[in-house]
């Protein structure tokens, strides 16, 4: 009745039952209680199961450890339930549980995935207190984590400390903590555990082999990728098509093109992809007759396809040899290859690195005249060059090409093509043109932003700088020094000076120091026109910045400060003048004698006692002193 009530959600009825049925001296009432925890765990209820648990503790009820672990282990599954897990530990430790091993690695994975490393580890290193050893679980776990916090020789170490225990991984260790080695590019340590996997028995994976072979060929380490390919076909693996790739590429970026086509011949490779990936190392490296040849022998093997031509294309375009590309492209078309966005997008890259931007431009636009999706790069360098010799309009044309298609610019034409706005005074098509770029996925560069603010400041625009900062912001972009302080030299008139003193105010908040030529500016005009006691609180923060300070300036905040009734404060900055063995000049003496003294300012720091340790700590002690408490009952 309890679980049909707790299924239909009828939480009132279940709990009148709950407190009914708890009360009664029933046999085997504690494994009644645990059937229904793992009954609701089995069905996501994990509410209900927490409140029979509840029910459960209240009365001192002692269930067993598997149910306190199937209800750990729910929460943990679901993630964002650490508070419900310490819940349920803590009650366990209450009521006398003692854990086990599975109770101790479910509350490790809690507090790893909750942030709670180093708590993770102390837990861990206390577990033989708990009269629990650590299993191939507890390493995979701990090992996991400090990975993803980038402890990689940590991980490491537990590693080695779980080989010295004699503790034997399970296949899903193997399976998990092999390919996690291999993404930080610890290798050695991946294959040492994949040659326990295979000394043990345990079942192999093709997948396993291809991890392996890629990191150690991005390692360079190229005769251990063969050899273990090899042991992989000898294995009865079939190899995935893209371990022939991995290989090949890592033999290319060694400059070792001969052992890549051995390897290739060696292997008798049937797919086309691996011997594309040899033709672009022969372009890389400039061999681009070698590559030919090597095409007319992938030819007669039926192993050519578009992406084989286009690829000496391009090699050839990057390489400024438009004219050899074009006879490549003339054989490409007797082989009954037509040329396609690919081809097009090579040789508009082409003719732009020999600046030949009207031929680039004409490429351009026979290819939206055949409807064709170039690729980015090109049109990027297609707008960058028509930029240098101040083709804008042109440039326009790209731009809206390529964003209409839904693809991004690279930052550097970006930044281009807002120069050349700005400098034109066109300042607001150049933020539109920001904004239609950021939103298709261009990033955008410090010099971008900082351009268009100085654009905006140079037409007087401030309400337009204002929404152009939030723009910013919004986009992620967070203020640097070199920002704030183009602002606020920018904004130091009378009619925007509120602006800057907003502006470093916020600097200063945010950590940053003005340079002296910034700070002097600022000071000049808020003294000028009454607003220092607007910024006074940031002034102090930085009183003891040497860089930035001199008599002139102080002189200056010290006049200022006095003329606005503050002198306190202006007291603060006589002090470091005299303090830096600078000397007051006469307009500051005259102000200053006689019309007050300087009062001593008590130096006292009161210091309020932390009351109260952290809360997860303190259920994780308790717990340590409960299973201590038993042993010594023992």
């Amino acid at each position: 009745m309890i679980l049909k009530l707790g299924l239909a959600e009828n939480h009132q009825e279940m709990g009148d039952l709950l407190k009914e049925m708890v009360k009664l001296d029933l046999p085997n009432l504690e494994e009644a209680l645990g059937f229904m925890i793992h009954s609701f765990c089995q069905n996501h209820r994990l509410i209900e199961a927490l409140e029979v648990f509840k029910h459960a503790n209240s009365v001192k009820r002692i269930l067993s450890v598997l149910s306190c672990n199937a209800l750990l282990g729910t929460f943990v599954s679901k993630r964002g339930n650490f508070q419900s897990v310490m819940f349920v530990y803590k009650e366990m430790v209450k009521a006398g549980i003692l854990p086990d091993v599975e109770t101790l690695n479910y509350l490790i994975k809690a507090l790893c995935e909750a942030g709670h490393l180093e708590l993770a580890l102390n837990q861990f290193h206390k577990m033989s207190k708990k009269q629990c050893a650590p299993n191939s679980q507890t390493f995979e776990i701990l090992i996991s984590a400090l990975c993803s916090s980038g402890r990689v020789d940590e991980s490491v170490k537990v590693l080695n400390q779980m080989l010295d225990l004699g503790c034997k991984p399970h296949r899903d260790f193997y399976v998990s903590i092999i390919p996690l080695f291999c993404r930080i590019n610890r290798f050695k340590e991946g294959i040492e555990l994949f040659r326990m996997m295979k000394n043990t028995g345990l079942q192999l994976e093709a997948h396993l082999y291809s991890i392996l072979v890629l990191c150690l060929c991005e390692n360079q380490q190229l005769d251990d990728a063969v050899e273990l390919f090899e042991d992989m076909l000898a294995s009865g693996f079939s190899p995935v098509n893209s371990m022939h790739v991995d290989i090949v590429n890592g033999y290319c970026k060694m400059g070792k093109l001969g052992k890549a086509m051995s390897f290739l011949d060696g292997n008798n490779t049937l797919e086309i992809e691996p011997y594309n990936a040899l033709l672009k190392g022969f372009c890389n490296e400039g061999r681009f007759l070698e590559a030919i040849i090597y095409l007319r022998k992938m030819a007669d093997q039926g192993l050519v396809d578009r992406m084989s031509w286009n690829i000496i294309i391009r090699g050839l375009c990057e390489h400024e040899n438009v004219g050899k590309a074009f006879e490549v492209i003339g054989r490409m078309i007797v082989s009954s290859y037509m040329p396609e966005q690919a081809t097009y997008s090579a040789i508009i890259i082409g003719y732009c690195k020999m600046g030949s931007c009207e031929k680039a431009l004409e490429m351009f636009r026979l290819a939206c005249v055949n409807n064709m999706t170039l690729d980015s790069e090109s049109c990027s360098e297609l707008i960058e060059g028509l930029c240098y010799v101040k083709q804008v309009q042109e440039a326009m044309e790209v731009f809206y090409y390529i964003t209409n298609k839904g693809l991004s610019l690279t930052s550097n034409s970006l930044n281009m093509l807002i120069q050349e706005f700005c400098h034109a005074g066109r300042v607001h098509e150049a933020i539109r043109l920001h904004s239609l770029a950021v939103h298709k996925g261009t990033y955008c560069i410090p010099d971008t932003y900082t351009t268009i603010l100085l654009a905006l400041l140079d037409l007087n625009k401030e309400k337009d700088i204002l929404a152009f900062l939030s723009q910013m912001l919004v986009e992620g972009y967070n203020l640097d020094a070199r920002i704030y302080c183009i602002l606020i030299c920018g904004l130091c008139t009378h009619s925007t000076v509120s602006m800057a003193a907003l502006l470093f105010n916020q600097m200063i908040h945010d950590g940053f120091i003005p340079d002296s030529k910034t700070f002097e500016t600022l000071v000049f005009s808020m003294a000028k026109f009454s607003q220092l006691h607007t910024v006074v609180h940031s002034l102090e923060k930085i009183i003891n910045e040497n860089r930035i300070l001199s008599p002139t300036v102080c002189n200056m905040i010290i006049h200022g400060l006095l003329k606005e009734g503050h002198r306190n404060e202006a007291c603060k900055f006589l002090d470091r003048i005299i303090e830096m063995g600078w000397v007051p000049d006469a307009e500051t003496h005259g102000l200053l004698v006689g019309s007050f003294h300087v009062q001593e300012r008590d130096g006292t720091i009161g210091v309020s006692e932390a009351s109260g340790n952290d809360n997860v700590s303190n259920i994780l002690a308790e717990g340590l002193n409960k299973c201590n408490e038993h042993m010594v009952q023992e």
